[in-house]
């Protein structure tokens, strides 16, 4: 763990002991500069639709209230959030848009913290998340298990062991640019509970844990990835039990196939990113050895 960040969040911890609420911050200036972090990533970074929406790059669909901007706030850091919905691991090292920088770009010697969520568009996995959408009760209908394991072989999973090397990349990439960060992958969690809860979110039960196993799949590589690169991997499936897209809309940290509330579909609400953002903050504490 890079020392500026031990002492940077050990100041800010002795500051929030001994002075009041309203005067922490003060403290924490007085003696230590912010970390410096960088959130790169996807649309499960930026938040898309979560308001209030980020008027910076209208085409990124990011939102100020998404998990980096819960986690900066936190930990009292500094954001700069590059996070762009619709972005894959080409999109860190190229344009997305017009007029947007390349994500890796944000990133430099002085970066202390970078997290990251990527992998879900490369492996076409809300693409195939919506491929299970069944309207009516089975049989009347083609289950997404049954199509995407056809012939002994299950094309989802092999996409993504298919796409793990290039996250190794992508983490090697941001160790070139940003030597002395702690890097931090966040990963997709929990989408839906066993056996779903059909026709309240229309998938079958057999492909709500097909998805979810897809999910769980892709959240496994970036762990096993992550351990092998240096990066900390931030389980984010234990915090969403309960509040998966199958609970009661005022529960939900992640919106079924047609949101009750702002965000797109899929992704996660408020709620979902300030959780997400609380255990993305708590990863960081821990891995400096003040939390």
């Amino acid at each position: 763990m890079p020392s500026r960040m031990r002492t940077v969040l050990a100041t800010a911890a002795a500051a929030a002991v001994f002075s009041s609420p309203a005067a922490a911050p003060t403290a924490f200036a007085a003696t230590e500069e912010p970390l410096d972090y960088v959130a790169l990533g996807d649309s499960f970074a930026a938040g898309p639709l979560v308001t209030p929406a980020d008027p910076s790059n209208p085409l990124c669909l990011r939102s100020l209230a998404n998990y980096p901007h819960v986690a900066a706030e936190e930990l009292g850091a500094g954001l700069t959030d590059v996070s762009c919905t619709g972005a894959t691991a080409d999109h860190l090292g190229t344009s997305q848009h017009p007029g947007t920088r390349p994500q890796y770009e944000a990133l430099s010697q002085d970066t202390d913290v970078v997290s990251i969520t990527v992998g879900g568009n490369d492996t076409d996995l809300f693409t195939m998340a919506l491929g299970c959408v069944n309207l009516l009760p089975e049989p009347l209908g083609v289950s997404c298990a049954a199509r995407n394991t056809r012939g002994g072989v299950d094309t989802v999973k092999a996409a993504i062991d298919a796409w793990a090397p290039t996250f190794a990349d992508v983490l090697d990439r941001i160790r070139q640019r940003a030597p002395h960060a702690q890097v931090f992958v966040v990963g997709y969690g929990n989408a839906v509970r066993p056996g779903g809860c059909f026709p309240t979110q229309p998938v079958w039960d057999v492909d709500a844990d097909y998805l979810q196993g897809a999910v769980s799949h892709l959240d496994a590589a970036l762990r096993r990835t992550s351990q092998r690169h240096g990066a900390v991997f931030v389980d984010t499936y234990g915090p969403g039990i309960g509040h998966d897209m199958c609970a009661a809309p005022a529960d939900r940290y992640i919106e079924g196939f047609v949101p009750a509330r702002d965000p797109a579909p899929l992704h996660p609400n408020a709620a979902g990113s300030e959780a997400i953002g609380r255990t993305l903050a708590a990863a960081v504490r821990s891995a400096a050895g003040t939390g």
